[in-house]
This record gives structure tokens, sequence and C-alpha cells, in this order.
């Protein structure tokens, strides 16, 4: 039975419309590139749901977020991404440091037509590794995203560095 307008989508009716958005060549074609920064295009998502068509130019990357209480998914629509995630619940408020237990990482190397699914408090960070080549991908999140958090990471010590809120990125 799929998500209602009260519930919103379901994981997986948002891997779905990533997957089948990733796969419109025209939509994809028409992201323009730009060698410097990332660009993006917002999209309309099901279920109310916000979506971004997103270009990632070689050596780019998000750094390590999360979407606070959003869930979403994304898929490769061109080139190839790798994530990096921890395979933890992290505690979402009333902290600034945490030392990460060993084992929690996890990496995926996401090719063109590949995509993944997550919960609430995914942390993650996505790159672009390749050295001569842009990757494009479609997102999408339920709610639309309240926030995100963004850390820094070195070793197994993870930082809040910040919180944007949707006027800091749209």
């Amino acid at each position: 039975m799929g998500g209602t307008a009260a519930q919103g989508p379901t994981i997986a009716e948002l891997l779905d419309f990533v997957r089948r958005t990733a796969e419109d060549a025209e939509l994809v074609a028409s992201l323009p590139l730009d060698p410097e920064g990332r660009t993006w295009l917002r999209l309309e998502g099901p279920g109310g749901s916000e979506a971004w068509l997103i270009s990632w130019p070689p050596g780019t990357g998000t750094g390590w977020h999360d979407h606070a209480e959003s869930t979403g998914a994304f898929t490769v629509a061109a080139g190839a991404l790798r994530e990096h995630s921890l395979a933890a619940r992290l505690p979402t408020a009333g902290w600034t440091t945490l030392e990460l237990s060993e084992g929690i990482d996890r990496d995926r190397h996401l090719a063109t037509g590949q995509g993944r699914a997550f919960g609430r408090h995914h942390v993650h960070e996505v790159l672009n590794e390749s050295g001569h080549e842009h990757a494009i991908s479609v997102h999408a999140y339920y709610p639309p995203l309240p926030q995100i958090r963004r850390y820094s990471r070195t070793g197994a010590v993870l930082r809040l560095e910040q919180t944007e809120r949707p006027e800091d990125w749209q």
C-alpha cells in the first residue's frame, strides 16, 4: 500500500521516484554543468517530497552531513558516486562531539543506475572521486528538508559544525 497525503511517500516510493527520474535522459541532459561547483535543479517530488537533480564536478563532495527528520533516496543518473556512511544511530540533540565506535563505517560505490534509500538521521558524505568525469544524481527527501546538520570528522571523532536551514541552500 502506498503512502497517503497525510503520511507522505514511503522510502520505497522515494527510491522508485529517483530511479525513474534518473532514467529521463532529456531531464538529465538539461542540467547545466559547472567545472568548479555543483549545480542543481529543484524537481517536483512525489507526495509533497523535496527532490533535486544535482551535478557533481570531478573531485567534489558534500562533506559529512545528515538530513535531520527526513527520509531520503538517491540514484546516480550519470557517472559514479561514492558514499561513506555510519551504520549507527547517533543522538539527535545535546552533543557537539562524539567518539565513534569501531566497525560502523560503511562504504558504497554507486555506478550509473544504482541508488539507495535511507532513514531519518542518516549521517553520510557523498563524493565524485573521478578526476575527469561529472556525475549527476537525483535525490528525494520527505518531509522536505527542515535542516541539514554538517559535521567534520577526524579519525573516530565526529564534530557537529553547523546546522543549515532551507533558506541557506534554496
